[in-house]
């Protein structure tokens, strides 16, 4: 069986104590067989044989994925889908190739379950103009999948239609036995929110925030934010996904802030000063990431985020490092 394989074969039951294991492995599996994380370590002088922990691998600087193919293995597949992040032209937007897209959909819903439960208990609503307007982007395909999952009767995409979409979300709070999520885009969260104010059909709800403006809205932190969407959905908390296109994870906020990894993905922070001082608990610090489900591309992710990080290892975004785009999921600034 191929390394491959065998490492997608286990991927399901990762776990806290297997982690470690299994990100070293995957560590050597990609620092030989991914092109320019290979050339980036050579670059460095660092030889793949001396790294024995996780906070001593090298973490591959997401430009990386605006700039090179990131695959693993690249003589071996050609991209069966391509994901772009969000960005004013194709050429300032990353590029994640996916040997497999299903892996990302079966990871996605598997992680999706282990925070909320089954996917036919729920019913998905979206307010994401901007990422069905620039295409391929990895939230719609994950939110379409869900949808298609829970075979909920009603469409889940609402591109500037408010009414249409006010009219679906009181169709689907009447169906028994199912819960409604509303995930949406920050800016259009507020914009729903400021029309509707706290309509009945708003009530009741989960609400999943996935962060960003876009240039739509002055940015808030996210206490702004929350507060702002509370007037209108009302007093539970906001919940939010941290995600972005060159993972194939995500991490969830059930209504406080703090973000939870699910088994196949951990954050380390690094001191913003020096990209190689990393640790595995760091009060505050930039984000890295570590993702086993980017078996085909680079599972070691160096950001440009900051956050808090907590004893139990969840972590809390506070923005963007200076000089650094703001885009994709959950990226609040200042």
């Amino acid at each position: 069986m191929s390394f491959r394989a065998e490492f997608l074969r286990q991927l399901p039951a990762v776990s806290a104590a297997t982690f470690e294991a299994a990100a070293l492995a995957l560590f050597r599996h990609q620092a030989a067989h991914c092109p320019p994380y290979a050339a980036y370590l050579h670059q460095l002088g660092r030889a793949p044989a001396a790294v024995g922990a996780l906070a001593d691998i090298p973490f591959l600087p997401i430009e990386f994925f605006k700039t090179h193919d990131v695959r693993t293995e690249p003589a071996a597949w050609g991209p069966q889908e391509e994901f772009l992040s969000s960005g004013t032209t194709r050429q300032q937007r990353s590029r994640h190739l996916l040997r497999d897209p299903q892996l990302y959909r079966d990871n996605a819903a598997r992680i999706f379950e282990q925070f909320y439960g089954p996917l036919p208990g729920w019913t998905f609503l979206a307010l994401l103009p901007s990422y069905l307007e620039q295409g391929q982007s990895s939230l719609v395909a994950m939110v379409d999948d869900f949808a298609r999952r829970s075979g909920q009767a009603q469409p889940a995409f609402f591109l500037h239609d408010h009414r249409a979409l006010r009219q679906a979300l009181a169709e689907a709070q009447q169906a028994a036995g199912r819960r409604v999520l509303l995930i949406g885009v920050s800016y259009a969260l507020l914009d729903l929110a400021a029309e509707a104010g706290p309509a009945p059909e708003l009530q009741g709800l989960t609400v999943l925030e996935t962060g960003g403006m876009k240039g739509r809205r002055r940015e808030l932190i996210r206490e702004e934010l929350h507060q702002e969407l509370q007037r209108a959905f009302g007093p539970a908390g906001i919940h939010s996904e941290y995600g972005m296109t060159e993972l194939l994870s995500q991490a969830y906020s059930l209504g406080d802030g703090r973000f939870h990894c699910p088994p196949p993905l951990r954050v380390l922070l690094r001191d913003p000063a020096d990209p190689f001082d990393v640790a595995e608990r760091r009060p505050d610090g930039a984000i890295n990431v570590i993702d086993l489900a980017n078996i085909d591309s680079c599972a070691f992710i160096e950001t440009k985020d900051l956050a808090v990080q907590h004893p139990d290892g969840s972590f809390e975004v506070l923005g963007r490092m200076d000089n650094s785009d703001v885009r994709g999921c959950n990226q609040l600034v200042m």
